[in-house]
């Protein structure tokens, strides 16, 4: 009998420890999304700030192409995604979000562009440098195609090059998609760079020389702030022909702050500061000028923004989280 005791108290005792576990579940250490561009990095920084000094928190960052992250959110390796470009991955988003993957807490910004741009220059001349226009009929995307000389490919001689994202970006698909679309194929080649750094290299280096160069790029990022450039122009956006051919202007995208499912139960504290997260295009690029002209890291550049911005970011927090931060940044 006192055996049969001893083992009904052990199997209780094992129930209430399992049971005590899974309300016990904790988090110590909050992960990050790097997709690979500067301004989610500065987002990330931001966050990290936060979330380490404020909350108490440790974080790291995972980094990853956009499908490769967005699929650690949905699993849970990734736990927090400071800048999902929601149309850019319109049906993957819409099914996590709607299989209760991950949840989307705020707004980051909304005021952005993205699309194929040229140095204005091109279409206009700088009188100041002594720049004709190269090209004073284009205005489309379309019109690209009448341009190969004045973009031409220098490993393809007779053909022009225009520069897509870089492999793994969701977007890169959708460039090549208006490839065929407008018939851009038919003279221009559609060339996909290493990284981000190389398209802002490239750039560089045509806009200083005052050459022709045409390729994406979006908007808010320190590339667009601190360069004269201009948006070709495609249809208005119509969600039907961007569905079937991608032959209009990108769709309106909101670029939201989202988390793992299980955040906001593990972490309520940092789901409601993320909750509260919201900036624009504007205040992202004056950071991401800062990091570009004085060659600092996303860090560094989070602190000096933090520092610029105190009444809008201590808004997201409580005055004593907000005290904390601040005590560790000044």
């Amino acid at each position: 009998m006192k055996k049969v005791l001893m083992i009904l108290s052990l199997v209780l005792l094992g129930l209430l420890a399992a049971c005590g576990g899974d309300n016990e579940e904790t988090i110590d250490t909050i992960t990050l999304a790097d997709a690979g561009w500067d301004s989610i990095r500065f987002h990330n920084s931001v966050a990290q700030t936060i979330i380490e000094n404020g909350y108490g928190y440790d974080t790291e960052v995972t980094p990853g192409s956009t499908a490769a992250t967005i699929q650690g959110l949905r699993e849970g390796d990734i736990d927090v995604y400071m800048e999902v470009w929601t149309d850019n991955i319109k049906e993957v988003y819409e099914e996590a979000t709607e299989a209760g993957e991950f949840e989307t807490l705020s707004v980051n910004f909304d005021d952005n562009e993205q699309g194929l741009y040229v140095p204005t220059y091109v279409i206009e001349g700088d009188e100041e440098r002594g720049i004709e226009p190269l090209a004073p009929g284009l205005e489309t995307v379309e019109d690209l195609k009448n341009y190969p000389e004045v973009f031409e490919d220098p490993e393809d001689p007779g053909r022009g090059r225009i520069l897509n994202a870089p492999s793994g970006w969701a977007v890169a698909e959708q460039i090549d998609a208006k490839f065929e679309t407008y018939g851009l194929d038919e003279t221009m080649n559609n060339f996909m760079p290493g990284s981000d750094a190389a398209i802002i290299t490239s750039l560089a280096d045509a806009y200083n020389s005052g050459e022709a160069w045409v390729g994406y790029y979006w908007s808010p990022t320190a590339v667009t702030a601190m360069y004269d450039l201009t948006l070709l122009a495609e249809p208005e956006y119509d969600e039907d022909t961007w569905n079937e051919t991608r032959g209009t202007e990108f769709p309106p995208n909101d670029v939201v702050v989202a988390v793992h499912k299980d955040i906001p139960e593990l972490a309520p504290e940092v789901t409601e500061f993320l909750s509260n997260y919201e900036t624009s295009s504007a205040l992202t690029e004056e950071a991401l000028v800062y990091m570009n002209e004085n060659e600092v890291d996303a860090d560094e550049a989070a602190h000096w923004w933090m520092n610029k911005n105190q009444d809008i970011w201590t808004q997201w927090v409580p005055e004593d989280v907000a005290n904390d931060v601040l005590e560790a940044i000044e």
